[in-house]
This record gives C-alpha cells, structure tokens and sequence, in this order.
C-alpha cells in the first residue's frame, strides 16, 4: 500500500523485445485478502472484463491490482489521474525526434497493443472529454480509435482495463457518469477489519503486532471523525508509514503527528482532538 507502479514509456532498444518489460513486476507485492475479491477478479479477467475498483483512500486499491497482475503474470501499466491529463497522455502523439515527426504510442495504447492491465487510478479526476476515449475499449467492440494517426487499435487478447476511485470523496462534479460506468463491473474495498490490518500494519513496516493493533485502534477512533471534523479518517497507508518511523526510534507522538494528525487536518480544534486519540493509544 506505500507502494505504486509509475506509468512510463519503455524504450524499445532491441527489435522484438518484450515492449512491456518495463512494467512486469518480479516479486510478489504483500496483500492480504479481506474476502473473495481475488477470486472475483481472477473470474472477471478470464473474460476481460473490465473493473472499478471503489473504496476510500488507500484501502489498497492499487496493491491489490499489483497483487492480481502479478499473480496472472501480465504486465501492469498505471496512471494516476489527474485534471490537466489530456487524451493525448493517454493514447499517444507526434513528437519530434532525430528524423523528423514520429508517432510515439502513449500508456493506454501500450497496454492495448501490447496486452497489458491498464490501471486508472482516481479516474474521476480526469476530465470527462478525456476519459471517454477508453469507451470504445469497455463494450464488444474492444478497440482504441487512434483519430490523430488514423488507425484503430484491436485489443490484445490479454488486454483488461482497470480504474479506482473513492466514492466518498469526489465532489457531484467529478462523479462518473452513468454511460461509463455501466460499461464496468465493479469490486467494492474497505478498510479490512483489525486483525487483518493490524497483519499488514506490522508486515509492511516491520514493527511488533503490539503497536500496530494500537496503531489500528487509533485509525478506527479516527475513522470514528469522519464528516464529524474530518473528511476521511486514517488509512492504512497511513498506519504504515507511522509505523515506518516508530521502527526507526521516533517516538509514537511525533511518528502519529507528522503521518495522521498533521496530515489529516488543519483544524486547530479536530488537531487536538487527534492528538489525545494519540496519547490515548500511546501515552506521553
């Protein structure tokens, strides 16, 4: 859950070299399961169907799509979405180059050529005029219309397309609209329950289970907050990234601070609440 693939353009230095190389993962990402969702999306991919992963803000979203590719050894492009992303960030363009104007494929027609998972994270960020080029790739027809090139890109057969958001968070004007979103199945995330999180806590940042159930006790009080002071409580990520620090000899005050506390609000107010959730959990 700290961790996510970076979308990028492999270079191609050798003829007939594997094109997505670059995005196959070579160890096994950690992720426990918190039902059935692995067996969910195995039986989704066989018939490449596409995924909306929702849930709130690392849940593990993204470690679980790492997870499953891993696991199906196919290679995993992501993006994370954002408003100033363009189609053209998306399915490719003309560039300048040493011999003059060239096509240069961009992530989505990568993976659609080349049969890769195509991970959208938070897709709702992303500009609706932009988004609607992935359309064409989520119904039978199962292609990528390249309008600038003048071709049309036929899906590889081991091609599947993935996006995430958090439903909770997003304000209407971002929501998705109902002609893209029916053109998914959808897998729902959650937080896992504590014995679970509290498993991965210690796994991930290699601290005794000790302080990471303690560490999901004050997650829950947090989660406790939401629209009550706070617009999201504390996510896993967040556990582990205090856990980081409290493995390296910072105190649990000042790891809880600086990763949960002062990186969930601004509020004088809801800070101090946070604070004696900490010393609650921790003491002095």
């Amino acid at each position: 859950m700290v961790n996510s693939m970076n979308a990028k353009i492999p270079l191609h230095a050798v003829a007939g070299a594997d094109p997505l190389a670059d995005y196959r993962l070579t160890h096994e990402p950690f992720y426990r399961p918190a039902g059935n969702e692995i067996e969910l999306y195995e039986q989704a991919y066989r018939h490449r169907m596409p995924l909306i992963l929702k849930g709130p803000t690392g849940c593990g979203k993204t470690r679980f799509v790492e997870r499953m590719a891993w696991a199906l050894q196919r290679p995993l492009i992501t993006l994370a979405c954002n408003e100033d992303m363009t189609a053209s960030d998306l399915v490719g363009r003309y560039l300048l180059d040493a011999d003059g104007t060239a096509w240069h494929d961009g992530p989505l027609t990568m993976a659609v050529r080349y049969g890769g998972i195509c991970y959208l994270d938070e897709v709702v960020e992303a500009r609706q005029d932009t988004t609607v080029v992935i359309h064409p790739l989520t119904d039978a027809r199962r292609v990528l219309p390249l309008d600038k090139k003048g071709e049309v890109v036929q899906a590889h057969p081991d091609f599947q397309l993935v996006v995430s958001y958090n439903p909770g968070y997003q304000s209407s004007a971002k929501d998705m609209k109902p002609s893209t979103r029916q053109r998914f199945a959808a897998l729902e995330f959650d937080y896992p329950d504590a014995s679970t999180e509290a498993d991965i806590v210690a796994h991930e940042a290699g601290i005794d289970r000790a302080r990471a159930q303690r560490l999901v006790a004050l997650a829950h009080s947090t989660r406790e907050l939401k629209n009550r002071g706070l617009d999201e409580g504390a996510s896993t990520r967040m556990l582990i990234y205090a856990g980081l620090l409290m493995r390296d000899g910072v105190s649990p005050a000042d790891s809880c601070d600086m990763t949960i506390t002062l990186a969930l609000t601004d509020d004088p107010d809801t800070t101090a609440a946070l604070k004696k959730l900490v010393q609650a959990q921790f003491g002095n």
